[in-house]
């Protein structure tokens, strides 16, 4: 079962070995998933299979179950490859380790010319591409990507029958369990179907986003990526109509048929405006309503890295590793402006911020990125034309029909019944209010209610609001400043 499986991604490592390289570097974290692919290889490259055998720098050469004596030492491993007549494959875990010395170098260039022509090959393995000036010329880099989608289907086909049954998995299951586990390697998919099914063999939606979490662990080891658990959805949100509609028209395009239908992919949103009027939380509600995991880039932490254009591109390429994915980037001008009023005049900007835009503009993997912005006049030009963001939406200060929709699911979570409110009058009591501002009040006033042994009424609201004092009152000129410079800029994400 296990050369069945590997021998569905050797495909590119196929077609360099007809193109005759004696060295290939394969870059990837999935050393087992690789051997097992070369062992494939080993037994169908040829008209009959041809010995296969694996070095390390503890156990030497290993082929089969026979420990080839000394060759624990990488050149005595090289020697005895360069001596053994005829064609096979030699995959070599450990060699990078080793090729910053001069002498492991030479030998792998004469290795090259020794092994030309002969149909034997020698593969080195790593997580890490670290080629020496001098052997540049004589290696044949290839990287190998993580399993696709077929690759992984064809594994469900045999957990599936595991734990569901022997009629496995409903093909629509399967091909969405598909979806969530892309990025994964061979083994982690494996242990994370394991893990989830072994102890409630049932498909649904708590299956599923379980096995999402599951991709938290890839985030957690970059350190700034947070993976954030899809705990609200669209009906969590009061208003923003125009928004909603944007979104729920999309809700399939990242699904198995509209990507075999040839669909465009969305590229992202970019949700500006003033504090409190919910960017954050609608940016939460797409993961639940469209089922991708939701990763949240801490641009302070990517600054604090002794290198943050490293960090910068490292945690996009992993978030690309784990795509479907939606990349959430909060207070997006800060990000690639430092503040500029303030004075940020750090060189790494602007860098970081050139690759953002090429990324945005080039990225191949099924990455939705949803940023917000509350200054947004620090945005420069270019990060809002066409062709970065599908659509820009300007969330203004909440109208009186989103009022009433704020209080009512704010009132329903903390568990009042919001028929026996005048939600009407409540809502043109808050005008200026943000959403933000609303539930504080709803939420204060209910603790207020409880610590008095009672349930909430309206009297204890009207005595909330009136104490307080909204941010539109505090900030009117940069509230309006705001306004005038989306006007013609965005779209309003609350219809009129």
């Amino acid at each position: 079962r296990v050369i069945e499986i590997a021998v569905r991604g050797p495909e590119r490592i196929r077609r360099a070995l007809l193109g005759g390289y004696p060295l290939l570097y394969i870059v990837s974290w999935e050393e087992g998933r690789v051997e097992r692919a070369i062992a494939a290889l080993a037994q169908k490259f040829y008209d009959k299979p041809v010995p296969f055998a694996v070095w390390s720098c503890v156990d030497g050469v290993v082929a089969g179950t026979e420990r080839w004596p000394d060759t624990a030492d990488p050149l005595k491993a090289l020697d005895a490859i360069l001596a053994t007549p005829g064609p096979g494959f030699f995959l070599m875990k450990d060699l990078t380790a080793f090729l910053a010395k001069p002498e492991v170098v030479r030998r792998l260039r004469d290795a090259y010319r020794a092994l030309k022509g002969k149909g034997r090959f020698v593969v080195l393995v790593s997580p890490r591409l670290i080629i020496p000036e001098d052997l540049k010329k004589e290696i044949h880099i290839l990287d190998y990507d993580l399993p696709d989608e077929s690759e992984i289907l064809f594994l469900l086909g045999h957990l599936g029958k595991r734990y569901f049954g022997e009629k496995g998995l409903p093909d629509a299951d399967a091909k969405r369990l598909a979806m969530a586990l892309r990025g994964l390697t061979q083994d982690e998919a494996e242990h994370v179907v394991s893990r989830v099914f072994s102890r409630r063999p049932i498909f649904d939606d708590q299956a599923y986003f379980e096995v999402l979490a599951e991709k938290q662990q890839a985030t957690r080891k970059d350190g700034v990526l947070e993976f954030v658990p899809p705990r609200f959805s669209l009906a969590d949100v009061g208003g923003l109509e125009n928004l909603k509609e944007w979104l729920v028209k999309r809700q399939k395009l990242f699904t198995k048929e509209a990507l075999d239908a040839g669909l465009p992919v969305p590229k992202g949103i970019l949700l500006m405006g003033v504090s409190g009027c919910g960017k954050s939380l609608s940016v939460k509600a797409i993961s639940a309503l469209w089922n991708l995991p939701l990763f949240r880039l801490d641009m302070n932490l990517v600054f604090g890295t002794d290198n943050p254009e490293q960090t910068f591109q490292r945690a996009l390429h992993t978030v690309e590793s784990l795509s479907p994915a939606l990349l959430w980037i909060d207070e997006i001008e800060m990000a690639i402006t430092g503040g500029r009023e303030a004075g940020g005049g750090d060189p790494a900007l602007g860098r970081i911020f050139s690759t953002f835009l090429t990324w945005m503009q080039e990225k191949q993997g099924l990455v939705f990125v949803a940023a917000t912005a509350n200054r947004i006049h620090l945005l420069p030009a270019e990060i809002i034309r066409k062709g970065r963001f599908d659509q820009v939406f300007f969330l203004d200060l909440p109208n009186e029909n989103e009022r009433k929709a704020i209080f009512n699911v704010h009132l329903k979570k903390v568990g009042v019944d919001s028929s026996l409110f005048d939600v009407v009058f409540l809502a043109k009591a808050t005008k200026g209010f943000v959403g933000s501002e609303i539930e504080a009040a709803v939420q204060a006033a209910a603790v207020e209610a409880f610590n008095q042994g009672r349930k909430l009424n309206e009297d204890d609201m009207s005595k909330m609001l009136t104490a307080t004092v909204p941010l539109s009152r505090t900030m009117d000129e940069q509230i309006k400043a705001i306004k005038s410079w989306a006007h013609d800029r965005a779209m309003p994400a609350s219809k009129p």
